[in-house]
């Protein structure tokens, strides 16, 4: 999934081991589906975390 807001997606890279093989693998960034308020509106977003404090502190 992706943030609706920031466009945080996940990001790819590899797992090293201690014999440094190199295997591919992902980041997948905490997406979370929430009602937030947007132009007056109450919308159902699929947003990060990050973006969720950020709504939350704002509303404040």
């Amino acid at each position: 999934m992706k943030c609706k807001i920031c466009g945080k997606a996940a990001q790819f890279g590899n797992s090293v081991s201690h014999s440094k093989r190199h295997t591919r693998r992902r980041w997948l960034p905490n997406i979370q589906r929430a009602t937030i308020m947007v132009e007056g509106r109450k919308t159902k977003l699929n947003i990060c975390t990050r973006c969720l404090r950020t709504q939350y502190k704002a509303a404040r």
